[in-house]
């Protein structure tokens, strides 16, 4: 009987992948049958509209790092964060402690993120440099992420809380929970999280903007080195 049963499975899966790849193969016919039928001028003219894209995309690209966009790094001082958020329309600050654990694997997911999303400006910032500015912003939770868009705070990523409550999570799982807020551009199902390499035991919590409350810095790591 269980027998039967993967057969049945199996043979829908097989019938799935070959609709998949009949609806593929006809788009691309129609994209070809498209091309075939234009003259010289139409294929130049779609030969500039690309070339103008490519154009385009490498001038957002050089103006971005000229920015400190791709680049990871540490700012000195509270004063310098407004002049960072005004000058880009998405920013990821990790607000960090020395002392915290969990900073430090923060660091490594987001030293990864930011080669791979450069539309977004990733920087961090020491709270014992920044007490009027976590003040402002509530930051009572290390790490805290802040994600700026257009110079105001949108949301915040406080602890792990939305990354399964762990330290191993994957660092995909951070890249979809930033592409929630739309700080970066996400490519992928934003209705859940990745699922490929998360452990049994992983608990998310429902996305949404938090108030922080309370008093001092409570730290959200399982092991603190203070």
């Amino acid at each position: 009987m269980a027998s039967q049963s993967m057969e049945v499975v199996a043979k829908a899966l097989e019938q799935q992948m070959l609709q998949s790849a009949r609806i593929v193969e006809e788009k691309l016919d129609g994209e070809l049958e498209k091309l075939e039928h234009m003259d010289e001028d139409e294929l130049e003219r779609l030969k500039e509209r690309r070339l103008e894209a490519l154009k385009k995309a490498q001038k957002q690209k050089q103006e971005w790092i000229s920015k400190g966009h791709g680049e990871y790094r540490e700012i000195p001082s509270e004063r310098d964060f407004f002049s960072e958020v005004k000058d880009s329309k998405n920013v990821v600050c990790h607000f960090y402690r020395d002392s915290t654990f969990r900073c430090k694997i923060l660091d490594k997911h987001l030293a990864i993120l930011v080669k791979k999303h450069l539309e977004t400006k990733f920087i961090k910032l020491n709270v014992e440099k920044a007490p009027f500015l976590t003040e402002r912003l509530k930051i009572k939770v290390i790490p805290t992420l802040a994600l700026v868009k257009d110079g105001k705070t949108k949301d915040y990523i406080v602890g792990f809380t939305d990354l399964g409550n762990r330290d191993d999570f994957p660092t995909e799982v951070l890249e979809w929970r930033l592409g929630c807020s739309g700080i970066i551009n996400y490519s992928g199902n934003l209705l859940e999280p990745p699922t490929g390499r998360q452990k049994s035991g992983s608990k998310f919590t429902k996305v949404e903007k938090k108030t922080i409350r309370g008093k001092g810095y409570d730290s959200d790591s399982e092991s603190d080195d203070d």
